[in-house]
């Protein structure tokens, strides 16, 4: 794959896309701790992969606008609880996209000697660490009814892993009783399974959810992966980030 340059990515915060309203991100981290385990018998360093975390530090421009997803009225209450934090590089159907669970811990505005005012904000993982995935929806999906999703090639060499996965969801605006999103994986991209345990729960308004199979699961994630909808709406705004893991550890 040719280089490739930040243009037309898209960061969602707990349902709301305020992409319009970024300008740069200056941290995308995934941090591993490690464990001097050095014997005196080696003439060498030796360390253990310990704890991975994670954050995501973005510049936002000062917009203080009605429309929901405004960056200040997203970010302005700066809440205790955990944030779902996804950021896009490019919106293609499978591109590859970095997700968090944390904590939003600052709001700092910042205005220059020529009058801009922009405002920082660092997030960091609480739980599970920063995970890079594919994006198993174009940006965001609209559906005006349940159906399926087309189907991503998450790589063929291997073909499949047996150490799980996890998978975020962002939902950006729902009319309706509610929708369920799961998702399912193929060998071929013609026979789709559901994948085990891999739906979200029922949505009935603008949020996020992140779902997994856990840290020591062994479950196997085959090439290709979709999604798949269900419930009763009739408009339905989306976007899935799915993580299939590939390599034992993970949460």
């Amino acid at each position: 794959m040719a280089l490739q340059a930040g243009m037309g990515d898209n960061l969602y915060v707990d349902g709301f896309d305020v992409s319009g309203d970024v300008g740069s991100l200056n941290r995308i981290a995934s941090p591993m701790a490690t464990q001097d385990t050095t014997p005196i018998n080696l003439s060498g360093v030796r360390r253990l992969g310990l704890l991975h975390d994670g954050g995501i530090d973005f510049s936002a421009f000062w917009n203080p606008g009605i429309e929901a997803d405004a960056a200040h009225s997203v970010l302005k209450t700066l809440p205790t609880s955990d944030r779902v934090v996804t950021y896009c590089r490019g919106t293609a159907l499978g591109a590859r996209a970095a997700s968090l669970v944390g904590k939003q811990i600052n709001y700092d505005g910042n205005r220059a000697a020529d009058g801009s005012f922009t405002l920082g904000v660092s997030t960091q993982a609480n739980g599970y660490g920063l995970e890079w995935g594919q994006l198993l929806t174009a940006g965001k999906l609209t559906q005006g009814a349940a159906g399926n999703g087309t189907g991503v090639d998450l790589g063929a060499s291997p073909t499949s892993f047996s150490q799980g996965w996890a998978a975020y969801l962002h939902v950006f605006a729902f009319t309706g009783t509610s929708i369920t999103v799961k998702i399912q994986d193929s060998a071929d991209n013609g026979t789709f399974a559901d994948v085990t345990s891999a739906a979200f729960t029922a949505a009935t308004a603008v949020g996020s959810q992140r779902i997994t199979a856990g840290a020591t699961s062994t479950a196997t994630v085959r090439r290709y992966a979709r999604i798949v909808s269900t419930g009763t709406f009739s408009n339905a705004v989306f976007a899935v980030n799915f993580v299939r893991y590939e390599a034992a550890g993970h949460a």
